[in-house]
């Protein structure tokens, strides 16, 4: 049986940050609206990851792992047969942290470039909540640190090191969430962009993320729609309708964090998902931003996964984005 978690996202009922910083909570009230419409399209959204697995049980695909090995994956009938979570809607005014350096965002489907790690190829469906249907050509922008907690940009800041820590050793004294620039270098891996298609869906393959002090292993996502982009891949101007991290199971974490390189990031501590301050925010209300994931040999998540999930966003909610 291949998968499909029917899970659909809740990634931010409530505003968290990604990492220490001033931010505002979003009013109960906007929380309550985006709450009821995601309840609104459960029906819709249960529809829309039936016809997606039907349409992938009708299909062979081939990939390749990160050990030069080619499965075979012929999928087969959905993994959940029903909807396992109400949606919930994302919102444009969570902070995209300050790991994020659009400079290095670049329009591409497979961001990995050098890095070693075990293969991940993540698909998302992406519902408009307003109509309750798949929503096309949205591009979803995506970045997360490597197996052992680095980011690009700023491979120079210790990921072992205490953020207010990094900030003192710089001499930062009136730093501005998403505002002051940290970034130490020009490195792109494991940051990318891509559109959804005609359904709804789009594909990024990466490797599953390591750790870093005092988080969870995370991916940041955020969406866009009215986009445009330079020659070169990166973002001119659009308009962010969402803001975001994902997350895997504790179980799947503390399996992987075991294989090499990932178990040689010994420094520090994992950060559990009971233990991280943002995970419990994005959980409230009973919503789940945990990826599903299945091995592509059916076998071993180690030789590389799928993973799915379903983001609901509100298109009316709509941040500027212009660089």
């Amino acid at each position: 049986m291949f998968y499909s978690n029917l899970l659909i996202t809740a990634l931010a009922a409530t505003t968290a940050i990604a990492h220490p910083g001033p931010h505002d909570i979003l009013p109960r009230a906007e929380i309550q609206r985006r709450s009821d419409m995601a309840k609104r399209c459960a029906e819709h959204v249960a529809n829309f990851n039936q016809q997606r697995m039907a349409k992938r049980a009708m299909q062979k695909r081939w990939e390749r792992s990160g050990h030069n090995t080619t499965f075979e994956i012929t999928t087969e009938a959905p993994y959940y047969e029903n909807i396992q979570n109400d949606t919930c809607v994302l919102t444009p005014e969570v902070t995209r942290g300050p790991y994020v350096w659009p400079r290095s965002q670049t329009l591409r489907q497979d961001m990995t470039e050098d890095q070693v790690g075990i293969p991940l190829w993540l698909d998302v469906g992406v519902l408009d909540m307003a109509t309750c249907e798949p929503l096309p050509n949205a591009l979803l922008d995506f970045w997360h640190c490597n197996a052992t907690g680095s980011y690009s940009s700023f491979t120079h800041l210790s990921p072992n090191t205490p953020f207010e820590e990094l900030l003192s050793e710089l001499n930062i004294t009136d730093y501005d969430l998403g505002v002051t620039d940290l970034h130490t270098d020009d490195t792109t891996w494991l940051r990318g962009m891509w559109p959804t298609d005609e359904n709804g869906v789009m594909e990024m393959k990466t490797i599953f993320p390591g750790f870093y002090v005092d988080r969870a292993i995370h991916i940041h996502v955020q969406v866009h729609t009215d986009w445009s982009l330079r020659e070169n891949g990166t973002i001119i101007a659009s308009n962010t309708v969402s803001t975001g991290q994902i997350y895997f199971d504790e179980d799947v974490e503390e399996k992987l964090m075991s294989v090499e390189p990932y178990a040689s990031h010994t420094q520090i501590n994992r950060t559990t998902n009971a233990d991280d301050s943002v995970f419990s925010q994005d959980t409230e209300g009973g919503y789940n931003p945990v990826v599903s994931v299945v091995p592509v040999d059916g076998e071993d998540l180690a030789n590389g996964m799928y993973g799915y999930i379903t983001i609901g966003v509100d298109t009316t909610a709509i941040e500027t984005f212009n660089k």
